[in-house]
């Protein structure tokens, strides 16, 4: 099973990104069909510069291209906050 630092280690080198919190929310969804599969569920807290001047969505799309390999199996749900820092 991937680790909540290896999704993090993911999420910064494909965005570079200045802080990312990962909070593993699984446990809340024991007997849900997407715990069934294994797959957990992820709330992401996301910092990075590249997030500057995008909207919401686009922002989400980029960090569900970083760990698009790993929605497949071992993600089943995020929850993302996406920030630039100026923003903060």
């Amino acid at each position: 099973m991937i680790t909540k630092e290896a999704i993090a280690q993911q999420i910064k080198a494909s965005l570079s990104a200045e802080s990312v919190e990962i909070e593993d929310q699984s446990h809340l969804h024991a007997g849900h069909a997407g715990a069934a599969s294994g797959g957990g569920h992820y709330d992401v807290i996301v910092v990075a510069q590249v997030f500057e001047g995008l909207n919401t969505l686009a922002r989400h799309r980029l960090i569900y291209e970083a760990v698009s390999d790993l929605m497949k199996k071992e993600i089943h749900a995020l929850s993302i906050q996406a920030f630039d820092p100026s923003e903060l």
